[in-house]
């Protein structure tokens, strides 16, 4: 049984996390889930909480188990999961070659597969449903509303 290692923040869930996740599943049997910790995540703070993030990645169909990362070292949940594969996602701040080194170093075999991008889809990325937010709610301003 091939199991895969699919890692994010999943803030705002969105078709673009579905995708690749689903991609992540068609690598193997089974699809372990981390989702990164609110104090781990670098580029931009999450909205949503990580117990709040976990539930709704948990509740997908595609995924077979998901639990919050480590706070103080991002491999010490493998030792538990022992993926077969990682699958990191188009945007992810990662060297593939330098994470398979990692792993190796650590004990682990395991075959880091990059995937691509979700262009099936408008919005397949959480700056993006943002910047919209943005964008619309600049074109409401001045605006009464009725009520």
């Amino acid at each position: 049984m091939v199991r895969v290692l699919a890692t994010g923040t999943f803030d705002i869930l969105h078709p673009g996390h579905l995708f690749y996740l689903e991609e992540a599943k068609k690598l193997g049997d089974e699809l372990y889930v981390i989702v990164a910790r609110d104090v781990n995540v670098k580029k931009r703070k999450p909205i949503i909480p990580e117990e709040q993030r976990l539930k709704m990645i948990s509740s997908l169909k595609v995924v077979d188990k998901a639990i919050l990362g480590s706070e103080k070292d991002i491999f010490e949940p493998l030792y538990e999961i022992k993926p077969d594969i990682v699958a990191l996602g188009y945007d992810q701040d990662f060297d593939e070659r330098k994470l398979e080194e990692e792993l190796r170093r650590r004990g682990f075999n395991t075959k880091v597969v990059r995937l691509g991008k979700c262009n099936s889809y408008p919005f397949c990325s959480s700056k993006d449903i943002i910047d919209e937010i943005i964008r619309r709610s600049r074109g409401l301003r001045g605006r009464k509303t009725k009520g």
